[in-house]
């Protein structure tokens, strides 16, 4: 199982201080962090993308380029690429050169994003937020898996004889996750195409993470990938650490009331019991998330959020001390427990390479396009 953080890459001042860091303090805070999750034993950082203030990620391949050539172990990966706005001949290069250049550390999360505005400035309309992502996503798996692609489609002019450049490492193309919050028309896709599939598990109590998360393993089931408890799952949540429970929940509390996510709305208490939000020791943050596997089954991926609402890097980087030392040994020891053997691990660019030697050819252009279709339908 892998574990690791997420970051949103939001500007936010600091409520107890009244501090505002510049958009290059926090970019830079965020290759800190990135970097500190390495040395204290994370398996994977991953960055959101957005396009509008208050926050700085807009250029993730930019970011995690410049991280990859600072770490030797971290798997890179995004938290979400905008598959509706941005163009899929952009995100087939973009990608394979971050393959190349960290040595295959490297997968992308695929979203739509929820930001209205970001659409028509990128020429698309939010109304086609659902076959934007089917119609890009067909084509960006033909761009990944053939040498040279026709194409034509209706939201994005046709390709004639285009062959991308550089190809994927190892001819292996980035493991896909499709991820969400609340819309079930993802979880199929994943589950079409036999992708990944994240849930973001940050807002929503774990009644709805349930059913989209079971959804999405009974139709990769459904369409031949393997066993429901084989589907490939990932999960957010957010935390904040001291070693004494009060002290945490004393020093949280501003950032939290405050906060542009969810500040001035339920209290801590009350979001803390109808979220995965959980604030408090080490040892409570190990019993929620390893209460996820109830709900969630055997999965591969946690992914926590901890640099948020304005908490300052020195905060940060302590929190990465606390999961490093005190939360993940334990949870790697404990999620092992009863995990059958069939059930995949997290994946990884050197077992994509091994099971695709292993499956032979690749899907012909006209399976990949009449999945596209129906999907599309």
């Amino acid at each position: 199982m892998q574990f690791g953080i997420f970051t949103v890459g939001d500007v936010t001042g600091d409520p107890t201080t009244g501090y505002m860091p510049t958009e290059a303090e926090r970019i830079r805070a965020t290759v800190q962090i990135a970097k500190k999750a390495e040395e204290v034993g994370l398996d994977v950082f991953a960055t959101g993308e957005h396009h509008n203030p208050p926050f700085v990620p807009s250029s993730p391949t930019t970011l995690l380029g410049y991280i990859a050539a600072q770490t030797e172990r971290l798997l890179l990966s995004t938290s979400t690429t905008l598959i509706t706005t941005n163009d899929p001949v952009k995100i087939a290069e973009d990608f394979s050169v971050l393959q190349h250049l960290s040595g295959g550390r490297v997968d992308v999360m695929l979203g739509r994003g929820n930001t209205g505005p970001v659409y028509p400035w990128f020429g698309q309309d939010i109304r086609a937020a659902i076959p934007l992502t089917v119609e890009h996503y067909g084509l960006l798996r033909r761009l990944w898996r053939e040498e040279v692609v026709d194409w034509s489609g209706k939201y994005r002019t046709p390709l004639q004889g285009f062959t991308l450049a550089p190809q994927p490492l190892d001819g292996v193309p980035p493991f896909v996750w499709h991820g969400s919050i609340r819309t079930p028309e993802v979880a199929e896709l994943a589950a079409y195409y036999g992708d990944g599939f994240f849930a973001n598990h940050i807002f929503w109590p774990a009644f709805h993470t349930k059913r989209m998360v079971q959804l999405y393993r009974q139709r990769f089931e459904h369409y031949g990938h393997g066993s429901a408890d084989q589907a490939i799952v990932g999960l957010g949540g957010q935390v904040f650490m001291r070693p004494n429970s009060q002290d945490a929940v004393a020093e949280f509390r501003p950032y939290f009331d405050n906060a542009p996510v969810y500040g001035h709305g339920p209290s801590l208490e009350e979001f803390t019991a109808q979220t995965p939000l959980t604030v408090g020791s080490p040892q409570q943050v190990i019993d929620r998330t390893l209460s996820f596997r109830e709900y969630a089954g055997d999965y591969q991926r946690q992914l926590f959020l901890i640099d948020h609402a304005g908490l300052p890097l020195k905060v940060v980087l302590e929190q990465l001390d606390l999961l490093g030392e005190d939360v993940i040994p334990v949870l790697r020891r404990e999620f092992a427990i009863g995990r059958p053997d069939h059930v995949p691990g997290g994946p990884t660019h050197e077992a994509l390479v091994e099971a695709a030697a292993s499956a032979g050819p690749t899907p012909s252009a006209a399976a990949e396009s009449d999945s596209s279709e129906e999907q599309q339908a």
